[in-house]
């Protein structure tokens, strides 16, 4: 379900209205429309946008308004608020998550992981229509390359991995003088720097507050990925499991907190910086109520968890609570594209009628931005219709 602009649906600009019309429209304000309609006005050089109207009312109105089907959704651009670049060389493969993480340290010993694959990861996104991303960063190259892209805006997060106590000090130190510079390179409505701590599991509890609260004072962009497996919450809650096993192989001082993972991070203060959460698929009600009191969004990638069998995302109790939720692909070695209108259509098909579509489109666009603490865009009435683009 590719993105094309309006004009590439619609065609060159006559003298006639144009009513492109589509399951869902969102013009970046208020709510999005169930079968609605865009009133299309031609211009020098495209369309300006006359109105945005029930379908069938619309069409009623301007019966001499030429119909142009929009498919599933016409909105602002969307947005892949999660992904990891640098592994878009990686093979995807559907596997358990511990077999899935043992690949991904594989494919990075033997040099997989690097500027060459962000750069094709970079053409993928913009192939797709995308210029807005939230990007998992573990080479300063790559970082250097995001942050100097003309087209690109979001937030890249340097991720910081310490197992051990003992680390956390000069692992703080490293991040803070590596992100120190790469913040000199940021440019005006370009993409931010931002700061990942990987895991609760993979970041010591001393090392995982100082993170955070270095970038609670910094303002600097939070991301963690939490709650993905039920492998965290086996570890966390009794001390057991493959997670378990993996983080003792690895010497981690990180020890089981008899909580889960969010009330953990809650615990520590983490949560006070209103971190971005990746995943977040196994939660309870009292870890949604946790988010939602911290004001943290959080990126659901469907076909990933999927692909890695981490359960089912639980949009209705995010819902609930109303927590804002985003869209993200993650990596090309648990996802087969970095397409986030699939990403959508796959959580249209794993919630069914439990997600309204209208909600799917919005977590798309306003959620991605949100998500990357950047303003959702909109698109007003008398504006280029270029700020939209054609779900189809």
């Amino acid at each position: 379900m590719p993105v094309r602009p309006v004009g590439e649906v619609v065609g060159a600009p006559g003298a006639e209205r144009v009513l492109l019309h589509a399951e869902v429209v969102y013009d970046g304000i208020g709510l999005p429309r169930p079968d609605a309609a865009v009133l299309l006005q031609a211009r020098e050089g495209g369309y300006w946008l006359s109105d945005v109207r029930d379908h069938a009312a619309t069409a009623r109105t301007f019966p001499e308004a030429r119909a142009v089907d929009g498919g599933f959704a016409v909105s602002p651009p969307v947005v892949n608020a999660h992904t990891h670049l640098d592994l878009s060389d990686m093979a995807f493969e559907a596997s358990p998550y511990a077999a899935f993480m043992e690949r991904v340290i594989a494919h990075g010993r033997a040099g997989g992981r690097g500027l060459a694959a962000a750069e094709r990861g970079i053409a993928e996104l913009k192939r797709h229509g995308v210029t807005v991303v939230g990007d998992i960063v573990t080479d300063p190259a790559v970082m250097r390359r995001l942050l100097e892209d003309p087209d690109l805006t979001g937030v890249a997060y340097w991720e910081v991995i310490g197992l051990r106590d003992e680390e956390a000090d000069e692992r703080f130190e490293e991040a803070r003088r590596l992100v120190a510079g790469f913040r000199a390179l940021e440019r005006p409505g370009g993409v931010r720097v931002g700061l990942s701590p990987h895991t609760p599991h993979t970041v010591a509890p001393r090392l995982l507050q100082r993170l955070a609260a270095w970038a609670r004072v910094e303002g600097l962009p939070l991301a963690i990925h939490v709650a993905e497996s039920p492998l965290e919450n086996d570890f966390h809650l009794h001390g057991r499991g493959a997670l378990a096993e993996w983080l003792a192989a690895f010497g981690a001082s990180v020890a089981p907190s008899g909580v889960s993972p969010v009330r953990y991070l809650y615990d520590l203060g983490v949560l006070e910086a209103a971190p971005t959460l990746v995943h977040m698929v196994n939660v309870s009600e009292e870890d949604v109520r946790l988010v939602a009191r911290a004001g943290s969004v959080v990126v659901h990638c469907p076909r990933s968890n999927a692909a890695l069998g981490c359960g089912t995302f639980p949009w209705q109790l995010y819902a609930k609570h109303s927590v804002e939720v985003a869209f993200g692909t993650d990596s090309r070695g648990s996802s087969p594209d970095l397409d986030v209108t699939r990403e959508v259509a796959a959580a249209r098909e794993a919630h069914g009628e439990r997600a309204n579509v209208r909600a799917l489109v919005r977590a798309a666009v306003k959620g991605g931005h949100r998500a990357l603490g950047l303003m959702p865009p909109q698109v007003r009435r008398g504006g280029g219709a270029d700020g939209l683009v054609v779900w189809c």
